[in-house]
């Protein structure tokens, strides 16, 4: 992956986790019946992750300004796809998830191996500076 492709992957990522924290933010109950999933007892249990989602969102347009400079941003955006995706699939393999999560977590390991590259190539970069 060449540097001019950094900078909209992280507006992208930005974007993504953005538009599910703000969707998991203001409607989670609709977006648990159109999946047809039980909501858990209390919708703070998504709002606050949602949330979480939205400031990662902010991080990820912050790598987005200056990739070099927020190289070390990376690995947070990093240990949050791989949170995701190790709940998601572990969940999925030792009992049961409702499927609704997985679309999600198979987005999720695509960023972390697009996050582990331009970490790696940002490396490089900041080392010729």
């Amino acid at each position: 992956m060449n540097d001019k492709m950094t900078k909209p992957l992280y507006i992208i990522a930005g974007v993504y986790d953005g538009m599910l924290g703000i969707a998991f933010l203001l409607f989670p109950l609709a977006i648990f019946a159109m999946y047809e999933v039980e909501p858990p007892n209390h919708e703070a249990y998504v709002q606050f992750p949602a949330l979480l989602l939205i400031i990662f969102a902010v991080m990820f347009f912050q790598v987005a300004s200056d990739p070099v400079k927020n190289r070390g941003l990376i690995l947070y955006g990093l240990a949050l796809k791989v949170s995701y995706c190790s709940m998601v699939f572990w969940y999925q393999a030792t009992s049961v998830i409702p499927e609704m999560w997985v679309p999600w977590a198979w987005a999720d390991l695509v960023f972390i191996v697009l996050f582990i590259i331009t970490y790696k190539n940002l490396g490089r970069s900041a080392q010729q500076i």
